[in-house]
């Protein structure tokens, strides 16, 4: 990608210039070499893509489900074809290692694949003779034109988790990529086009706060998904909701991981370290806390500290990466003004990720792997979420008093137990107030056919992305009540 991109908004089958004049750079957090302008579209844009998608919607939801489909088997096939460069694509400006942004490309063919079984999915149901000689049934019908605002850190991965549900139920759909990450909704829109799929069914409008604020203000628009921050997915859903829409918002997080002495500890410190700093920490089911019960402190603490010192950190593009850098220079200052704070409260670090210079990178967002051990129940590390690579240790004596302290905090996106127990294992899943569970694990993410859950400041809303939750969420019900006297007779 030498020369940089020029991003464009995709409205009613064009691809056109945004209607406005503000524009920001599109920086690789490795290298901050500049890869495109993304324009900050006006509301004028929004409105022009929400008239096109109403246009297109009419004949889209008489469109039978199973030829809706085939746009989605051509895209599949299209996504498959195009795998590799989509995935360098992510690496590029998203900052993850190619080996992740490969994992992502994956999750959103899998959610294409499942929203190919709408006409199975998205079925209603009957009752003969509810009385007599009265039949009832329903059905499920579009809801009209959509929209996802979406984050940064999964620029491919999230929006599917919505898009292809969307219009696979008929809707029509405006997808708001994060302004950090546009050029990856660029490739994919290019993918959109070649299926030959209607103009504006989807629609892309790229922007800030301004596009987000037309999109939840505009009366055509009666659904909004958003992946983000709490503070953010609490003001969208607010928004949403007083305009009479549907919202599903997914917050933050704050991932615990519960290790008990009976765990395999090697196969323990591996998974939670790919959790702790797999995308650079940058994901809402990142491990973030670690409660040690019992006697596994001192061997998990000796154990993740030196896989945190060995981690390999550098530019995702190279296969021996193991983490690469956080998305801005300013997310990489208020991540080491945390740890800073953490050690104030009277945190131990272990090992210590600020001040890192990766060689051949010097302007790069780069934080090595950090282990903050004995974080304060009530300290800044606990009840913040950093999004970095950061792990704040905390211990408990026994696993009543570590779901104690999980059930204590105020998110829930995941909580993961490590454990050879099946009895401790039922009382975790059991008992913890979270909404994505690992066993063993330590991330929870399910897959394309179940919904990505979330509970307390996690999530606002009734029903979550994926699975047949985005099926009842792009749908709305209509129950019908029919009678047909024998007696009467045809007058026609």
């Amino acid at each position: 990608m030498g020369n940089t991109l020029e991003i464009l908004n995709y409205i009613g089958g064009k691809w056109q210039p945004s209607s406005g004049a503000d524009y920001q750079d599109v920086v690789n957090p490795a290298t901050a070499e500049v890869l495109g302008r993304v324009p900050l579209s006006p509301a004028v844009d929004i409105d022009l893509a929400a008239q096109a998608a109403s246009n297109a919607f009419t004949q889209w939801r008489q469109t039978p489900a199973v030829d809706r489909v085939q746009f989605l088997f051509k895209l599949k096939n299209l996504l498959e074809e195009n795998f590799q460069e989509l995935a360098r694509t992510i690496t590029m400006e998203c900052g993850k290692t190619i080996e992740e942004s490969r994992g992502e490309t994956r999750r959103l063919i899998e959610n294409v694949e499942v929203a190919c079984g709408i006409p199975l999915l998205m079925q209603g149901y009957n009752s003969e003779d509810i009385a007599p000689g009265i039949d009832e049934f329903m059905i499920r019908q579009p809801v009209g034109v959509c929209a996802v605002i979406a984050p940064f850190n999964f620029p491919a991965m999230v929006p599917f988790w919505f898009l292809p549900y969307a219009i696979a139920c008929g809707n029509t759909y405006i997808v708001k990529p994060s302004e950090r990450v546009p050029l990856t909704m660029q490739k994919i829109f290019r993918l959109v086009e070649k299926t030959g799929l209607p103009a504006g069914v989807l629609n892309l409008v790229n922007g800030s706060k301004v596009a987000v604020d037309a999109i939840l203000d505009h009366p055509a628009i009666r659904a909004v998904s958003f992946v983000g921050s709490t503070p953010v997915a609490r003001y969208i859903y607010s928004r949403a909701t007083a305009n009479g829409k549907r919202a599903q918002c997914q917050g933050g997080a704050k991932n615990p991981v519960v290790v008990l002495p009976d765990a395999d500890m090697d196969t323990a410190t591996r998974i939670i370290a790919d959790s702790l700093f797999g995308c650079a920490g940058q994901r809402c089911l990142a491990a973030s806390l670690a409660i040690t019960v019992g006697e596994a402190r001192s061997v998990f603490t000796e154990a993740i500290t030196e896989v945190a010192s060995r981690r390999v950190v550098g530019y995702g593009l190279d296969e021996k990466v193991q983490m690469g850098p956080v998305i801005t220079p300013q997310s990489k200052e208020r991540i080491e003004a945390l740890i800073g704070k953490g050690q104030q409260e009277g945190a131990k670090i272990l090992v210590d990720g600020r001040n890192t210079n990766i060689p051949g990178y010097a302007h790069g967002n780069f934080i090595r792997p950090t282990v903050l051990q004995d974080v304060p129940p009530d300290g800044e590390i606990v009840r913040t979420e950093i999004f970095g690579p950061v792990l704040g240790m905390m211990h408990a004596d026994n696993l009543d008093q570590a779901i104690a302290m999980i059930n204590s905090g105020k998110y829930g996106n995941m909580a993961c137990l490590f454990t050879s127990s099946g009895p401790a294992a039922r009382k975790f899943r059991y008992e913890v107030i979270a909404g994505n569970i690992g066993i063993n694990l330590g991330i929870a993410a399910p897959m394309a056919f179940f919904p990505f859950t979330g509970w307390k400041e996690s999530f606002f809303g009734d029903l979550h992305g994926q699975g047949m939750d985005a099926v009842e969420f792009f749908t709305q019900k209509k129950v019908v009540i029919e009678r047909w006297p024998k007696e009467w007779k045809r007058k026609f």
